[in-house]
């Protein structure tokens, strides 16, 4: 008989122990897959992030933030102006305006409201998928103050404006593409159009879907894709190309924020400094989103390294089940051995079939930790990100305005960005690579462990096994 059909024999001797041996080492391996595949998903998603929100900055208008503060705003000579400093790839311009519903803006005529930088009001057939509240009806007073305390003095009901956004190209405010969850994109982006890109709660507040119309200003829009953009504050948002948004603003030429995308990490603060002095601190504002970024990212080094820790630590595991399952075997089988050695075997093949044997076990533990794993890995790795996130966003100043509404700020006021929303995101999946890569290193880990026991076979003597028999 052959020494790996010996050993795949002498695996399953005893089917009890056989099976209980496997389930405790398919617990070990699955956690160490895991927890292997979450540390993998996340490292890419901040290699992702790095890649394109890293190297992205918004230029405001001194001195203003969306529809805060002052200043002059942007003009699309600044935007070429941009578009030529060394190391920056793309500039592309977005002008935001802030739509109400007809009729809530004729209840609400003469009330006011924070901000001013769009001067013409504009109104559509829409109605806000965020209701005002409490919060609402102060941020829109009559006196056009802003607080989150005091008493609002009485007023008309309000309501919440709508979002628009002109943008000159398929990004969002934080540079990334937009992703559509249903229809198309607008095409050219710096050419007029009836087009937009409806959140999708707005598009289900108002019953509309792609192909439907709706209004701005009394001038017609067709509904070419939904977006999702994961709050309620930036679903209650659209997109128009630009022209069309600064044509209903009566504003040509005028933008509200540039972004500027930079061509690698590494220039990123050079190219800062350059954009800053070719448009003058008098005249913009260029902030680094990345900021933001490292706040998020570096939230998740604690679940890189918690992950690294239990992966590492499920393989220790299954190797010290592997190394006392087969001390206790070479223990129980010194006669088997002593006689084995008597007829003349060699230490390293009774060694080598005792390896074998102990990657049988691997082997079949391996099968159903992959098992355990692909199912358990996107809710650990969901788990693991979720807190992490939780905690630096709670340890961040937070109240900063955002979103589609406010470029350069934070989305739907989330102090930490987008790349909160973008990392709290992560998928972890459980790829063919990650689980070969992670079953290999099992696969080490248990010819180590087999191999201490394996050795000791060299220290049985048959002589003083056949004598005790």
């Amino acid at each position: 008989m052959s020494v790996l059909a010996r050993s795949v024999g002498n695996a399953f001797r005893n089917k009890v122990r056989t099976a209980a041996v496997v389930a405790v080492l398919a617990v070990a391996i699955g956690l160490a897959l895991a927890m292997l595949v979450a540390n993998q998903a996340v490292a890419g998603k901040v290699a992702e992030l790095n890649a394109s929100v890293g190297t992205v900055l918004t230029v405001n208008p001194a001195g203003g933030q969306g529809f805060e503060g002052g200043g002059e705003p942007l003009t699309a000579d600044q935007a070429a102006t941009a578009a030529a400093v060394p190391n920056v790839s793309t500039v592309v311009g977005t002008k935001a305006l802030r739509l109400r519903n007809a009729d809530a803006a004729a209840a609400q005529a003469g009330a006011g409201g924070p901000g001013g930088q769009s001067a013409t009001a504009v109104t559509t057939s829409l109605t806000a998928a965020v209701d005002a509240g409490t919060l609402g009806a102060r941020n829109q007073a009559a006196d056009g103050s802003t607080g989150a305390s005091g008493t609002a003095a009485p007023a008309p009901a309000f309501s919440v404006p709508i979002t628009a956004t002109g943008i000159g190209a398929e990004v969002d405010t934080t540079g990334k593409a937009l992703e559509l969850t249903q229809g198309t994109g607008l095409g050219d982006y710096t050419a007029a159009s009836t087009g937009a890109l409806l959140g999708t709660t707005l598009a289900e507040k108002n019953g509309l879907a792609v192909g439907s119309t709706f209004t701005i200003n009394d001038q017609s829009f067709t509904v070419a894709g939904l977006f999702d953009a994961g709050t309620a504050f930036g679903n209650n948002a659209l997109y128009l190309t630009l022209p069309a948004a600064q044509t209903l603003a009566e504003l040509p030429g005028e933008l509200s924020t540039m972004i500027v995308t930079v061509n690698s990490m590494e220039n990123v603060d050079a190219a800062k400094t350059a954009l800053q002095n070719a448009l003058g601190t008098g005249s913009a504002d260029v902030s680094q989103g990345q900021r933001n970024l490292e706040t998020a990212v570096s939230s998740l080094g604690s679940v890189k390294n918690i992950s690294f820790i239990a992966f590492v630590a499920a393989l220790a595991t299954a190797g010290l089940i592997i190394l006392l399952i087969m001390v206790m075997l070479v223990r129980e089988r010194r006669r088997e051995i002593g006689v084995l050695k008597a007829i003349g075997a060699p230490n390293r093949t009774i060694g080598l079939q005792f390896v074998l044997e102990a990657l049988v076990l691997v082997a079949l533990g391996s099968v159903v930790g992959a098992a355990v794993a692909s199912f358990a890995s996107g809710s650990i790795a969901s788990t693991l990100i979720s807190s992490n996130t939780a905690t630096a966003t709670a340890t961040t100043v937070a109240g900063q305005r955002g979103g589609p509404g406010f470029p350069g700020g934070a989305p739907g006021g989330n102090p930490l960005g987008g790349a909160s929303q973008l990392l709290t995101s992560v998928t972890a999946s459980a790829s063919p690579g990650v689980i070969a890569a992670g079953i290999a290193a099992v696969f080490g880990v248990a010819i180590i462990g087999a191999l201490v026991p394996a050795l000791l076979t060299a220290r049985i003597r048959p002589i003083e096994v056949l004598r005790g028999e």
